[in-house]
């Protein structure tokens, strides 16, 4: 098992320069279909594909992570993303800031308009102590309408509530990913 320390936050804008950034496509499935919040990920990272159990550690926040992942073959992903499960697609850049790398997602299709930005850390100390950038709104982590399987499946309308107690503005972007 791998601890994964990780702070979620809105994108508040795209910051400069992320045109240049490599990026990536990913499209997750979370299994099963009928769970509320279902912890099962089958992932394809551009041509990486795997399956993950990723779930927050016992007496610790959604900051500290359990993950387990498996490497799938193009064929074993193939057949599994025929499972009924909840789904989304996403741009992934990597936009290097202060030292560390920001994954920006940007959400495609249902959820067009949402950006999120994680970043992630080698130490509770050095997560703890994370300054939020500029081109951040909020920090989003302990949030539950983020958690990638409650996410998985919804429309951008159903959380826009939530997203409107943050004065977030939908992301618009025209970038394409390298």
């Amino acid at each position: 098992m791998e601890i994964e320390l990780e702070r979620t936050f809105l994108l508040r804008n795209i910051p400069v320069g992320l045109e240049k950034c490599k990026s990536i496509e990913i499209i997750d499935i979370y299994i099963p279909e009928f769970a509320r919040h279902p912890v099962l990920r089958i992932r394809k990272k551009g041509d990486v594909f795997e399956i993950t159990k990723k779930y927050p550690l016992v007496g610790k926040d959604s900051s500290e992570q359990g993950e387990y992942s498996i490497s799938l073959t193009k064929e074993e992903f193939d057949e599994l993303s025929e499972i009924k499960g909840k789904k989304f697609r996403k741009i992934r850049h990597f936009y290097p800031f202060n030292g560390k790398t920001a994954e920006i997602d940007i959400y495609l299709d249902d959820l067009q308009g949402l950006g999120v930005v994680d970043f992630e850390f080698n130490s509770r100390q050095e997560k703890n102590s994370f300054k939020i950038p500029d081109f951040c709104l909020v920090d989003v982590t302990q949030e539950e309408v983020f958690a990638g399987g409650l996410l998985a499946g919804k429309k951008y309308s159903e959380i826009e509530p939530f997203l409107k107690k943050y004065n977030y503005k939908k992301i618009v972007s025209t970038l394409i990913f390298k």
